[in-house]
């Protein structure tokens, strides 16, 4: 079995959106931690919505992936999308990264990745 590679680059950028919102999300763990808007209003609702939504996201990609892409791709590709996410969150300000707009675009990152995985 060969690589696909389309499939392998989109898994790949999608395990590195959900890693992405993964270390977002824990920013705002515990509680005392978070900014005043991300502990009243709509912040707790975005928090817990973004995270099942983007572990939905996950199940999906890792539903396509196996049907498309060989376990050896799978495992390496993903594990690089893991691997560098921490140093890519490092490019973003920490207002964008504390606020409701990292969760909110790292998880539409992950729908549409999935998605397009899925549809593939």
């Amino acid at each position: 079995m060969s690589i696909a590679p389309v499939p392998l680059a989109v898994f790949t950028l999608l395990m590195l959106a959900v890693s992405l919102h993964g270390l977002t999300a824990s920013g705002h763990f515990p509680r005392d931690t978070r900014l005043q808007a991300m502990t009243t209003g709509a912040g707790p609702a975005v928090l817990w919505l973004t995270i099942l939504i983007v572990l939905g996201c996950l199940v999906l990609g890792l539903y396509a992936a196996w049907r498309l892409i060989p376990w050896y791709g799978a495992v390496i590709g993903g594990g690089a999308g893991i691997l560098v996410a921490p140093l890519v969150l490092q490019w973003f300000p920490d207002r964008f990264v504390d606020g409701k707009r990292g969760l909110i675009s790292f998880a539409a990152a992950a729908v549409l990745l999935s998605l397009l995985l899925a549809l593939s």
